[in-house]
């Protein structure tokens, strides 16, 4: 792969730097960002990075079943 470096003063870079994950290089940040938009495979990829704990996803069921026993209703006017 060809590369061009480039020159970016200190404020960029600690923006970039505060977007990137790690193992992540600065080039997908960037691509990431002001490449065109997100495609399947980027989603995909973005569910593959998800760690969700047991005690999270106990919560959200907890919070759903709440839900379905006082469903919001439409205010009526």
């Amino acid at each position: 792969m060809a590369v061009k470096t480039i020159t970016i003063d200190l404020e960029a870079y600690e923006t970039l730097a505060r977007r990137k994950r790690p193992g992540q290089s600065f080039s997908e940040v960037i691509k990431q960002h002001f490449a065109g938009g997100s495609t399947g495979r980027d989603v995909l990829e973005a569910v593959r990075r998800l760690s969700i704990s047991a005690d999270t996803l106990d919560a959200v069921e907890a919070q759903i079943r709440a839900r379905r026993r006082s469903p919001a209703r439409i205010p009526k006017w």
